[in-house]
């Protein structure tokens, strides 16, 4: 047979145990060119740019035919 717990442990025991695990919500700062929120080091998603130049263009979005 394989091995087993002796006993059933807690919920609150197995809270306690994985305390660090808890989902951390995404910093974000304001994009200096248009303000809007984006991730720190990354292009900023609404005008493209980064470091204060643009390094991406941004497409419009297509219409849907119909």
């Amino acid at each position: 047979m394989g091995a087993l717990p002796k006993r059933k442990y807690a919920k609150a025991r197995q809270g306690k145990r994985r305390g660090h695990l808890g989902v951390i919500p995404p910093v974000t700062e304001n994009c200096p060119q248009c303000n809007s929120p984006k991730l720190p080091h990354h292009v900023c998603p609404t005008c493209g740019s980064y470091a204060g130049r643009e390094v991406t263009e941004i497409k419009s979005p297509k219409k849907k035919a119909g």
